[in-house]
Formats: structure tokens, sequence, C-alpha cells
């Protein structure tokens, strides 16, 4: 005996615009022209098939719609639009209308509620690492992170911008902590600032020491001059670098 199929389950259903500054009022395209298409493409048959909404109608397809179909328009009131389980030929109309997803989605609110409970807990997660973490640290965070020159910034100024940094930007602060490139940027900004290297044109690294005065590399335009080197330096052709760096700036650090 073939197995019942589960009734399916009528809700009323809410969907928004995705665009931040919603208008008063929003009126969706609500039937396929040449000007405005509105398609759907069914897999199982392998054709494009018109759109269309009309209240009377128990499909959205206009094929399959009889000659008596009523049209009204779809309106988004300050960028929301609420549909009862009762009209089910709008809520399938805009579950196959090409612009959701993109225009305009369904709201969900325990798929919401999820994605605020993360950014919550990165938040939280983010606080409580910037709040832990050694003035050292901190202050490598802020170069790499904040482009921030501390030299001349008081502990507590540090301390201050990498809380505002982890509240303001937290994945992005727990992301660049767990970092493995993190030290070795540091590291190559304590060779610029040690005069080690040098940056020339804004765009050009040269090695700044008594026996290298040679160019290093060009930083691609918009990339990080920091990570740029630091990536030189990891690789086979600069290790060897690194190493002579490292070297030169602890000798400098016991003079």
């Amino acid at each position: 005996m073939a197995k019942k199929k589960h009734n399916e389950l009528f809700v009323n259903k809410t969907y928004k615009l995705t665009r931040e500054a919603a208008p008063l009022a929003f009126m969706l395209s609500s039937k396929h022209t040449k000007r405005k298409p509105l398609l759907y493409f069914d897999d199982k048959e392998g054709v494009n098939k018109p759109l269309r909404y009309a209240r009377n109608q128990k499909t959205p397809f206009e094929a399959d719609q009889d000659g008596n179909a009523i049209l009204e328009p779809i309106i988004f009131e300050d960028g929301f639009l609420f549909v009862r389980k009762e009209n089910q030929v709008l809520q399938k109309f805009l579950h196959y209308h090409p612009e959701n997803g993109a225009t305009f989605i369904e709201v969900n609110h325990e798929n919401d509620a999820s994605a605020e409970l993360e950014i919550i807990n990165y938040e939280v997660d983010a606080l409580i690492a910037a709040r832990q973490m050694d003035i050292t640290r901190a202050e490598q965070i802020a170069r790499v992170g904040l482009g921030t020159s501390t030299d001349k910034m008081t502990s507590a100024e540090v301390k201050r911008d990498i809380l505002v940094y982890a509240r303001n930007n937290p994945k992005e602060f727990l992301d660049l902590l767990n970092d493995p490139m993190l030290d070795l940027q540091a590291k190559v900004d304590s060779f610029f600032r040690g005069s080690l290297l040098s940056w020339k044109n804004s765009k050009d690294v040269y090695f700044n020491t008594k026996t290298n005065k040679k160019k290093m590399l060009t930083v691609p335009f918009g990339e990080s001059r920091d990570y740029i080197v630091a990536s030189f330096l990891q690789s086979d052709e600069g290790i060897e670098a690194l190493k002579m760096l490292e070297n030169m700036a602890e000798s400098l650090a016991e003079a």
C-alpha cells in the first residue's frame, strides 16, 4: 500500500524588499510582457513558462489560467508585503518570480534569529578576546588591522581602539586574530619602523641595510604593503631575506 502524503502546511507569509531604504510603496511586476519578461524555467518540461498573478486563478502560470483572469497589483508598503495562507496563488507566484532573492525575499524569522544570534556571539567573543589581549598583541592588531601607528599612542588609547574595532567588526577581528600571517605582518611593520626596509613611491619596497639597497618588490595597487611583503618573505625566494632581517632587528634591539 502506498504511503499517504503528508498534508502540505499552509501558513501566512511575509516578504520584504532587499534594499535598505525601502519606498513607501513599491509595485512588483505581476505579469509577463515583452518589456518586462516574467518567466520560470521548468526543469521537468524544459520550457520557460510565463508568469501572471490573477487572484481568481489556481496557478501562477499564464498558460494554465482560464480566460476570466482578474489581475491586481502587488504592492509592498514600507518595504513589506503580507500574504495570507488562503492566497496560495500569490505565494506561489512570488516563489517562482525571477526577482525573488534579488528585489525581495521571504521573511524567515527563525533564520533571521539564528543569523542575529551568530552576529551577537561573534561580537561577544571578539570583545572578550580584545579585553584579555596583552598590549603587545593589541599593538600588532592595531598596526595590521587598523593601519595605525602606535608609536605615540598610550596603552589605554591602543586598547580602546582595539575594543572599538572588535565591537564594530567582530568577525573580521576574530579572523585576523587567528590568521597565522598576523605575526609575520607585525614583524614586517617593525622592519619598516626600524628602517631595515624602505617604502618608496607608495608602491616599491627596498632593502635598507648597509650592504643591501636593492629593490625587493612592487606592491600591486590596492593591496596591503605589509601583507604582500610578508607573503614574499615566507616564500622560498624570500625566506633567506627574512632570516637576515630578523637577525639584524635582533641586533638593533640589543644595541
